[in-house]
């Protein structure tokens, strides 16, 4: 069987998958609760389904800018994935949801300029070249920022024993798991070229099923209650929260 062949079959069952997981969002009545993951997630599926109706019909340059566009798109609600998953588990500690909050804000604008900065400084005329280049470079330091503050986020878990909601740590997980494919994917394909690209598709279509089926396993397994260990980390936060609380307003 040919990769492409591989890669529709892949592509059909992550639409299958991505239905399953917005159904289990609603559900679970997980919209309102995880806006950025319902929106990321509502958002593929839209994406993806759009993509796959359209790729068996036109070839323009419409549909390629639409495609990256989405892609740009998605990246972004990635994102805010990441910050959603920090919002819930410092919830509890404001000083720390804001120190958070500030190294989330100052890195999109860091992204921004950056791809902005890349789409201006390519000397090639071709319009096509230059949005490509400026999405790869937005993608690519987005999932190297993505992956960094994700094992970040499980080291400083760890360390301090946080009990993780399991909605939130499947969030975290899957997501782990398809930012590191990714960027381990689109390194090789800026060093090997096109050649690159359609197994790089298959991988990253492994990935993202692996990952729906964790966020769907993770929202409907019942979420266990704090223990007496997560009570006695939470008193250490509290102290570390109030250190940075008076530091912070003083």
């Amino acid at each position: 069987m040919s990769i492409s062949a591989w890669i529709s079959i892949f592509w059909k069952m992550s639409l299958l998958l991505q239905c399953g997981l917005v159904a289990v969002l609603i559900g679970k009545k997980s919209l309102r609760r995880f806006p950025f993951f319902a929106s990321y997630a509502s958002f593929t599926l839209f994406s993806s389904g759009v993509i796959y109706l359209l790729q068996g019909v036109s070839k323009s340059p419409f549909l390629f800018y639409l495609s990256w566009s989405f892609e740009g798109i998605g990246v972004i609600l990635g994102f805010a994935v990441v910050y959603e998953v920090f919002e819930w588990l410092l919830r509890p500690y404001p000083a720390l949801r804001r120190i958070a909050l500030l190294v989330f804000q100052w890195s999109v604008i860091a992204l921004v300029l950056m791809a902005c900065v890349v789409l201006y400084a390519q000397s090639t005329s071709d319009q096509d070249r230059r949005f490509f280049s400026a999405v790869m470079v937005l993608e690519e330091a987005t999932r190297v920022i993505e992956v960094g503050l994700l094992m970040f986020l499980f080291l400083f878990s760890t360390a301090f024993g946080l009990h993780w909601r399991q909605c939130v740590f499947g969030m975290a997980l899957g997501l782990g798991i398809f930012t590191t494919a990714e960027l381990v994917g689109i390194t090789m394909r800026n060093f090997w070229g096109p050649s690159f690209h359609n197994s790089f598709a298959v991988v990253r279509a492994i990935a993202f099923n692996a990952s729906l089926l964790l966020w769907a396993a993770y929202l409907l397994v019942p979420e266990k209650q704090a223990s007496t260990t997560d009570s006695m980390s939470h008193g250490h936060l509290e102290q570390w929260n109030q250190a940075l609380t008076e530091f912070i307003y003083q």
